[in-house]
């Protein structure tokens, strides 16, 4: 009976110790270019756990190339606590992906997520600016908009965008007729486009394409 008291015992007393603190999680990570080739923007975030929260601060790097020996330089961040940074001056072209190596530094551990891109594949433009419409003969309207301000050369590598318009009233998008036709969805390289259109139509929404 005794023996069995005492196993008792010890088992109560050391319930605390069953399962350690783990690590943090895996950061999940985004990147894309919307300022190509004049940097890489990444994201990241944490996937929620069931434990108390603990201070998480990170530490982002990069490389050129997917060899370990790879010389390894700062993704830019604002502050160590901040959940993004900034990959600036891209290499255009090249051949090999970046890696990006975000890291999670709590005090019960650390966790790392690698992340391979090539630039190009993940560019992505902030939407046009300054839509502006003018009235113009034959029930038409001039549609003119401007790049994005983040896209730092827009002459050099020239945006193609599309335009989409609704009835106020309709809960679906139609596609704009340039000159009146009927053709397929068009884009277009410049920034202006006249497009038919009847009363209470909606302002166009002009969407640059991914």
């Amino acid at each position: 009976m005794a023996s069995r008291l005492l196993v008792l015992a010890l088992c109560v007393g050391c319930s605390p110790c069953i399962g350690r603190e783990a690590a943090p999680t895996q950061p999940r990570v985004r990147c894309w270019a919307s300022r190509y080739p004049m940097a890489v923007d990444c994201i990241w975030t944490l996937p929620a756990s069931p434990l108390p929260t603990r201070p998480t601060y990170f530490i982002a790097t990069y490389r050129l190339g997917v060899a370990a020996h790879g010389e390894s330089r700062p993704c830019l961040q604002p502050t160590p606590e901040a959940t993004s940074c900034t990959i600036p001056d891209v290499q255009m072209f090249s051949m090999v992906p970046y890696i990006l190596n975000v890291t999670a530094v709590q005090p019960r551990g650390t966790s790392s997520s690698f992340v391979p891109f090539v630039p190009e594949h993940i560019i992505k433009p902030d939407p046009p600016e300054g839509v502006r419409l003018s009235p113009i003969p034959g029930q038409r309207l001039w549609v003119q908009w401007e790049p994005p301000r983040s896209w730092p050369f827009p002459e050099t590598f020239s945006l193609k965008y599309w335009i989409r318009y609704k009835h106020h009233r309709s809960a679906r998008f139609r596609q704009g007729r340039p000159m009146g036709t009927r053709t397929k969805l068009r884009t277009y390289t410049s920034t202006a486009a006249p497009f038919t259109t009847a009363e209470a139509w909606k302002l166009p929404e002009c969407q640059r394409m991914n």
